[in-house]
């Protein structure tokens, strides 16, 4: 619980100045793949400054989430694409923590992780299962294939949520200006 992890080598996300910073938080249930993505983000050798929080999912830890989310500037929610019997309650715990006041529009990068299995479901599916759609207007988000593993999916998943948190900080520095 609570894996943390900072990189700032050169390779991963070319187009972010190494000197800014993110907090990135990696939610899901237990086993969908948290730590693997972790894992494979880091040998990837990301370019910017990124403070990943890898939190548990098992059941009893989801309510210290609220605690890693707070001031995030994206967040991860790792879906295992196989598991179609606990799609509802990976359902009901992105929804939770997506609704939360301190969570309104942050961006939420989905990776529906173990697409490379023969079972896994397609993201049409996953979309409807997991009602991104009902996220809101408010919340910006992304459906991801990934592998893991392999890191298949992973780059072009977080230059997504990239480009979602710098659409949000310009539009709040432009919303600040025009509050002065």
């Amino acid at each position: 619980m609570g894996n943390g992890l900072s990189s700032d080598k050169h390779g991963f996300l070319p187009c972010l100045p190494s000197f800014q910073a993110l907090h990135i938080v990696i939610l899901g249930l237990d086993c969908a793949g948290k730590t693997t993505v972790l894992y494979r983000l880091r040998f990837n050798e990301p370019s910017a400054t990124f403070h990943f929080w890898d939190v548990g999912g098992q059941e009893k830890l989801r309510p210290l989430w609220r605690s890693y989310t707070r001031c995030a500037d994206g967040l991860v929610f790792v879906v295992d694409s196989v598991d179609g019997e606990r799609m509802e309650e990976a359902k009901t715990e992105l929804h939770k923590i997506t609704r939360l006041a301190e969570n309104q529009g942050v961006p939420v990068l989905v990776v529906a992780n173990k697409q490379d299995l023969r079972d896994a479901l397609g993201l049409a599916e996953m979309e409807r299962l997991l009602a991104l759609r009902e996220l809101g207007a408010g919340t910006p988000w992304h459906l991801q294939p990934a592998c893991a593993i392999i890191g298949e999916g992973l780059r072009e998943g977080v230059d997504k949520l990239h480009a979602m948190i710098a659409k949000r900080r310009k539009a709040l520095r432009q919303q600040k200006k025009k509050t002065r």
